[in-house]
């Protein structure tokens, strides 16, 4: 195929994907707003007033970035899971395989589909957060930098675990066992500077230390890490999950019997 053909592929499997979860949008886009607004309100109001400051900011403030980013987190993740395992469970996938469409395009299509809809919650969950405090913003290029970043790399972690899938059981191990613990202790609701020295050079195997804290700096300008070693960790990320979803589509290893 030539550019032209490869870039009408794309868009294809880019707006299948979206059409796909706009359609059920009450099951996609509405409960992770649902949520955010319950941590808001636990987490912020209820334990927040308690607490007070953290890092010199309200603890409300603090929180709100890290809520944004988890919300991303996981539904760019479980996007890209749940469909490219619907299309694996359905035998479709089979289609795309003898099309003459090159593996990449494959890849990057499904990997839109789940940045679109991790930005989209991402949207949502800030625009909920603003009825309960005034957002900051310290810098938008490393904001949305961070946000692009972070939902193509749990995209392209949640195709690889659909890959491997091998029922719609196996598409939640990760996300329970791996992903919502990783996430929890990823500072989304402290700084890690209140842990022993220990404990934080332990977090900073972490990545999603590195993703919380540079998306909170784009908000408050307050990081607990590198902003280069960030970003570093993020295209390194990028790059190792892009060429194992490549190799593993191309081997056809989970997606032929």
């Amino acid at each position: 195929m030539d550019f032209t053909g490869n870039l009408i592929a794309l868009k294809s499997i880019w707006i299948k994907e979206c059409v796909r979860f706009l359609r059920i949008w009450v099951q996609t886009l509405v409960p992770p707003a649902i949520t955010m607004s319950l941590y808001f309100v636990i987490f912020g109001n209820l334990i927040g007033s308690r607490i007070g400051e953290m890092g010199g900011f309200n603890y409300m403030e603090f929180i709100v970035p890290g809520l944004i980013m988890m919300s991303v987190i996981t539904n760019s993740y479980s996007n890209v899971a749940s469909a490219f395992y619907s299309t694996k469970f359905q035998k479709s996938i089979e289609e795309l395989l003898v099309s003459p469409v090159p593996n990449y395009i494959i890849v990057l299509g499904y990997m839109g589909g789940g940045m679109t809809r991790g930005l989209l919650v991402g949207l949502i969950v800030t625009c909920v957060s603003l009825f309960f405090v005034d957002i900051q913003i310290h810098n938008l290029g490393i904001i949305v930098l961070t946000l692009f970043l972070t939902s193509a790399v749990f995209s392209l972690a949640g195709l690889i675990n659909a890959i491997f899938a091998n029922s719609f059981d196996d598409i939640s191990i990760i996300p329970t066992f791996i992903l919502t613990p990783l996430t929890y202790l990823g500072g989304v609701f402290y700084s890690i500077t209140l842990l022993p020295d220990f404990w934080q050079t332990v977090s900073q195997i972490n990545p999603i230390i590195y993703m919380v804290n540079a998306f909170r700096f784009g908000f408050l300008g307050y990081t607990d890490v590198n902003l280069a070693v960030a970003f570093t960790v993020l295209t390194v990320f990028i790059t190792v999950l892009f060429i194992t979803a490549l190799t593993l589509i191309k081997k056809g290893i989970g997606l032929r019997h």
